[in-house]
Parts: structure tokens; sequence; C-alpha cells
């Protein structure tokens, strides 16, 4: 049992280190040199290097105590920083994912309600010429001929980079996750958000362990889009942050998008293959592919109805 806990303790701390203090103490590094450096010498390395010259020089670094106090505190402010990033990319994610945007108050709801807007009438105007060429194609196979799938492709790659359905949330991430409960509604007449928590736990560890690295690399990505709001922050000091935070930005960017995609093919792939398991599994009978009366009545059995409200006396 010791050495369980013990292996537990390590990877616990190595992924500590590597999720919170590496980047921590590179931010922390770029921080110091923002401050000591400033707008007016940006790249003036020599001065840089003279001051850690001096500072190794100095008693706090020479003695023992200096030094472990000096990693101590390192060690604290990094970490910090690495929550501090966390915290800023859940944020981001709940933004990005914008699943409760109706909620939103103010200005907040107007915008994602005016973005929600001009999306769909894009994504309408793109679906339109796409099934018109999809029509066109099919008369001309009807005809004997063999028509040329580019343009269809390409309509349809314009439609998808605004959403793979009709858009209802003001983010791309949004939509493709939303898409999932759209397609199993449409196709299978089943309700993700009442199905999904009992088909959990009764998925194979294999897909579980595929469909959890999938969303750890979501948060990782968001996270990645807060540290590109916390070297934004660096700019009042050292204007050569910004460019960091951009590239940053760009990355965390074209990575929530990959990993966003790839979740929901997750998502609804093991929803098609294990739902009819999951059928058998409360006692609906079902041989086969996973059916809308199949789906329908797996949603009507796991939907708990509210109940009536109590007559109120007058």
């Amino acid at each position: 049992m010791s050495a369980l806990l013990g292996e537990i303790g390590r990877k616990l701390a190595d992924v500590w280190f590597t999720l919170l203090v590496l980047p921590g103490a590179l931010y922390l590094a770029v921080a110091t040199a923002a401050y000591r450096l400033g707008h007016a010498r940006p790249f003036d390395i020599g001065a840089l290097a003279g001051d850690v010259t001096t500072f190794a020089a100095g008693p706090a670094a020479r003695s023992a105590g200096g030094q472990a106090l000096l990693l101590v505190a390192a060690l604290a402010v990094a970490a910090i920083a690495g929550l501090a990033a966390q915290g800023l990319g859940s944020l981001l994610e709940r933004i990005v994912l914008a699943a409760d945007w109706r909620a939103w108050y103010g200005p907040l709801f107007w915008l994602a309600d005016r973005r929600v807007a001009r999306r769909r009438k894009r994504w309408q105007a793109r679906a339109a010429i796409y099934h018109r060429l999809r029509e066109d194609a099919a008369l001309a196979r009807a005809r004997g001929g063999r028509p040329d799938s580019s343009p269809r492709r390409a309509a349809g790659h314009a439609m998808n980079r605004v959403a793979v359905e009709e858009p209802d949330r003001p983010t791309w991430t949004g939509d493709r996750v939303h898409a999932v409960a759209v397609r199993l509604e449409r196709d299978h007449q089943l309700d993700l958000a009442v199905v999904w928590p009992h088909l959990w736990l009764t998925l194979p560890d294999p897909v579980r362990a595929e469909i959890t690295a999938a969303r750890q690399s979501l948060a990782r990505a968001t996270t990645l889009g807060g540290w590109a709001i916390l070297y934004a922050l660096l700019t009042v000091w050292w204007w050569p942050a910004g460019l960091l935070a951009v590239v940053l930005a760009g990355t965390a960017r074209h990575r929530t998008r990959g990993t966003v995609d790839v979740y929901a093919r997750l998502l609804e792939a093991a929803t098609r293959l294990h739902a009819g398991e999951l059928a058998r599994r409360l006692g609906l009978e079902h041989d086969g592919p996973l059916t809308p009366e199949v789906g329908d009545a797996l949603t009507r059995l796991l939907h708990s109805e509210p109940p009536m409200p109590a007559a109120i006396d007058r």
C-alpha cells in the first residue's frame, strides 16, 4: 500500500511540476526581464546579464539558506502563475463553448445574440449553395453522367468553416459540441444531455480513456490561452511580451478548435456505438444498430419529469 501511495504521489508531483511550475518559471523569468528592461531598452541583454551577475555575487544568493529561500519563493510564485493561467483557461473554455450564453447578462448577451444571428445567416447562405450542388450532382448521376465533385466539396468545407450544423452558439467550438446533440436528436431521437451520464458509466475503459484524453487536451489548450492573457499583461512594462501573447493566443485557438473537433467526434461515435448496449442493459428489447425508436424509448426511460406543483390555497 505504501508503495502504491508513493507512486501516486510521485506522479502527482510530476504533473504539478510539468503543468504549473515549468510554465510558471518561464513566465517569472520573462516578467523579471520585462520589469528590468522596459520599453526604452527592450533587447538590452547585456544589462540584464549584468544584473544577474550582480545578484549572483550577493550574499543572499551565495549562502545555502538564501538559495533555499529563493528557490522556494520562485517555485511558489511559478505555481501561483500556473494556477492563474489555469483559472483563466477555465474561464476561456466556458466562453468559447458558450453552452449557457443565453443566461449571460447585459451587453454580453446582446453581443452573443448578434453574433449567432450573423453566423446563422452566413451558414444558411453557404448551406444553400452546398445542397444545390448536391442536387445537381444527383441529377447528373441519374442521367448517367459523372459530375465533378470538387465544387461540392469546396462548398461543404466553406459551410463547415462556419458550423457543421446550423449555428446555435456564438462560437465555432460551441457549435461543434452542440452539433453532436443536434445530430443524435435528428437521427435517433436521442437526448444526449439525458442519456450521456448513464452511458458514460457503462462505456468500456478504452473508450472512456480516449474521451478523457480529448477532454484534457481541450483544458490544456484553453490554459494556453490563459498564459496568453498573462503575457499580454506584461506589455505594460515590455512591449515584446505582446508578440509572445499573440503567438500563444494563435496557438491556443488552433489547438482548441482541433481538440474540440476530436472531442465532439468521440462523443458522437461513442453514443452511436454503445447506446444500444445501454438500452439492452436497461431492459429495452433491441438488437442491431441504434434506431430512432430505441433512442426515443431510452430518452423517455431516463428522463425524470419534475413533480407537479402543489395546489395554491386561495
